[in-house]
């Protein structure tokens, strides 16, 4: 990229893109050389008539309006008088204007801002507006900005430096760090060795530590860190992105989680794996920028915009890997750093509906009840608790050539052919409300809804649920009972909703056991007895006599011949990267809904009542469930109590 070019002005002929050498006094003197047309002109309004935008009759009408106007207080640009009247537009006073101060374009890569430039401007400031000052010459200072047009930044900068201002673009992608190499301190604290995480013995891990080595390129530790600048583009660097993502899809992982510090702290890579995060890689900091700008590139952002969040989708086909989307999210930290987390949504199948770890009792009763032809089925649970995934697997079981099913995601997370999924999209309008409003007018007989965020969306969630739909839906809540005090609380008609509601299946994910390491232990009466009485404190009836009653259930059920009963601990294996668990898997409460569960909701009763109610009626809470799959051996008493309250 030239170091300073002008950004393309029509039929005005451009000055010389290039000048040698890159110094502050070479670009000072192509800012205040004149343009061969428009910038020898005094004022803007003699810019304007050289330009041929305006005629010389038209632009002294519009000063003696000007004068007129302040001898009554009113004070207006002359481009603004003339955009007002019509004699030519707002876009064309820009481009006069670019051409008459120079619009030009900088790369601040090889330039060396002068010290007097950078002492105006704290660098707390610089990081946080993504401002560079370059040049202080008599009462103008020369600053390097996104937008040079951002008049609430000028205006505050003219301010803090009692200065002209003289505003240039930054090439995109190179102003951050070209602040960080200006103002640092100690450009010698480095750290060039990337450093694996603590689970050992992974060979992709290996060869990402390749990868990452051959980025240092050998450079001595204080050349590579007063540099402090990595090219996002670097073919290294762009196969280190690739290599993490395909090792984070390897290994499992939900999330990517890259955090960047100033120097001397490197750059950290976590991985989400079965719901932990765990340290991954640690790269130099001076890979802070070019590590996020690379993600940047991918996902199609601004990669000149440091200060406000920004989405984006990676579509990882799309560069060599496999068939793979992840949702990116960037957060602006302090000092004009940013944080990434990328979130893995694989397009795969969804999985069957008796793998997602239901109980039999329970998947039995869900089979039947969505196999309904109308009334309203909820999924509850925090986010992250693989609430979409039991969805998509309740909707594999009923998807048939003679279902037509309308999916509102946001985002679509897994696909399955004969649904017709649609992304929502809040900004044009585009909403879950909007969504079943279309919906009912398509003719389905499935509808699916992302979430019920709102009361709108639940009203009608409910109407078409009671006009012959079968409605699926999710609710961000802690338990069944919980969800239906939380609908009418946002004000759902009692009666209707007490009709329309098939049953609430609340959920959580824990870790499943390595069946490798894992390692039995007996459990004695003291020991059972207190297992007994943690599974009945949700119950009316917790005394001796049931718990008695639930062991000896219990030892007939999960029991040897000779009706011992184990619990399974976590130890630790290569095959499970020494942490005793491998997999996910889920714990369920599943509410169905009765007459009595009816009465409740058009009485508005509190949630214990309800859960006394389902309770008598043999649903089985998430701790329940949870204690059962402890006696099964698929996960452990720590995982469960982790997960939940009752």
């Amino acid at each position: 990229m030239p170091i300073l070019s002008e950004a393309p002005q029509g039929d005005v002929p451009p000055p010389s893109p290039h000048f040698d050498p890159p110094s502050a006094d070479a670009l000072w003197e192509l800012i205040n050389s004149p343009h061969p047309v428009v910038g020898a002109a005094r004022h803007l309004g003699e810019a304007l008539v050289n330009a041929g935008m305006v005629r010389a009759a038209a632009l002294a009408d519009a000063l003696q309006l000007q004068r007129q106007e302040r001898a009554h207080g009113v004070h207006r640009l002359i481009g603004q008088i003339l955009v007002g009247g019509g004699v030519l537009t707002q876009e064309q006073l820009r481009q006069v204007i670019a051409a008459w101060l120079g619009d030009y374009v900088v790369d601040p890569g090889q330039l060396h801002p002068d010290d007097s430039a950078l002492a105006l401007v704290p660098r707390q400031v610089a990081e946080r507006e993504s401002v560079l000052p370059l040049l202080a010459r008599d009462d103008a200072l020369v600053v390097l900005v996104v937008d040079p047009l951002d008049r609430v930044l000028l205006d505050e900068l003219r301010f803090l430096t009692q200065r002209r201002l003289i505003a240039l673009r930054a090439a995109p992608g190179t102003l951050a760090p070209a602040i960080a190499k200006a103002y640092a301190v100690h450009p010698g604290d480095s750290q060039n060795a990337l450093r694996p995480g603590a689970a050992p013995g992974s060979a992709a891990r290996a060869s990402a530590q390749e990868l990452a080595g051959s980025l240092d390129g050998g450079a001595p530790d204080g050349a590579a860190e007063a540099a402090d600048v990595v090219n996002e583009s670097d073919n290294t660097l762009v196969r280190l992105v690739n290599s993490l993502i395909s090792e984070a899809i390897a290994q499992r992982a939900s999330d990517i989680h890259i955090e960047t510090e100033m120097p001397p702290q490197p750059v950290r890579i976590r991985l989400r794996i079965d719901g932990e995060l765990r340290p991954y890689l640690e790269l130099p900091a001076r890979y802070r920028f070019a590590l996020v700008a690379r993600i940047k590139i991918m996902a199609t952002m601004d990669i000149s915009e440091h200060r406000k969040p920004q989405d984006g989708k990676i579509d990882f086909s799309r560069f060599g890997g496999p068939p793979v989307e992840l949702r990116v999210v960037t957060v602006p930290t302090s000092r004009g750093l940013e944080d990434v987390v990328l979130r893995l949504l694989a397009g795969a199948k969804p999985l069957p509906l008796d793998g997602i770890g239901l109980s039999a009792a329970n998947l039995k009763s869900l089979r039947r009840v969505v196999q309904k032809s109308y009334g309203l089925v909820l999924v509850c649970g925090p986010t992250g608790c693989g609430k979409t995934t039991t969805l998509h697997s309740v909707i594999s079981d009923i998807n048939t050539t003679g279902r037509k099913i309308w999916t509102a995601e946001d985002p679509i997370e897994i696909t399955q052919s004969g649904l017709r999924q649609v992304q929502m999209n809040p900004r044009i309008g585009w909403t879950f409300a909007s969504a079943m409003r279309t919906f009912l007018r398509a003719d389905p007989d499935v509808i699916m809804i992302g979430e019920m965020r709102d009361e709108e969306t639940a009203r009608i969630a409910i109407e078409a649920s009671l006009t012959g739909h079968l409605v699926l839906s999710t609710l961000h809540t802690n338990s069944a009972p919980e969800s239906i005090a939380r609908l009418l609380e946002i004000g759902l008609d009692p009666f209707n909703f007490s009709d329309s509601l098939l049953a609430i299946l609340a959920q959580r994910l824990v870790r499943r056991l390595c069946k490798a390491c894992r390692v039995a232990q007996a459990l004695d009466e003291a020991q059972l007895d207190e297992l007994a009485e943690q599974y009945l404190a949700s119950t009316p009836d917790s005394g001796s006599s049931a718990r008695e009653q639930q062991v000896a259930r219990w030892r007939g059920q999960y029991g040897d011949a000779a009706g011992q009963l184990v619990r399974w601990r976590a130890v630790g294996c290569a095959q499970c990267e020494h942490d005793g668990y491998h997999g996910r898997l889920g714990i369920h409460e599943l509410m169905l809904s009765d007459d009595t569960i009816r009465q409740h909701i058009r009485h508005r009763a509190p949630a214990n009542e309800i859960r006394h109610s389902a309770l008598a009626a043999g649903m089985r809470t998430l701790r329940q469930d949870g204690i059962e799959k402890v006696l099964q051996g698929l996960t452990d008493m720590s995982e469960v109590l982790a997960a939940t309250n009752l």
